[in-house]
């Protein structure tokens, strides 16, 4: 349903393990953002858009919580 979760960025985010480069980075939070762009200036209902950037803010969330977690430190 949220392809924004699908993109490059989401899964350079969400991998620990792989040496990303800063141009890769850069390169693929480009192409989110022009996804985001996108979406935005499609033909979709109103309520599937902020239902996908709802979704994709609280995936940021979840992932912010896991990293803080991770270095142990409070999450709230």
């Amino acid at each position: 349903m949220n392809d924004l979760l699908k993109t490059k960025f989401f899964c350079l985010l969400a991998e620990t393990t792989q040496e990303v480069t800063n141009e890769e980075m850069q390169n693929a939070y480009e192409h989110f953002v022009e996804q985001v762009a996108t979406l935005n200036h499609s033909e979709t209902d109103y309520s599937v858009i902020i239902r996908t950037l709802n979704l994709t803010r609280i995936e940021f969330a979840s992932m912010e919580m896991m990293y803080l977690y991770e270095q142990g430190k409070k999450c709230a």
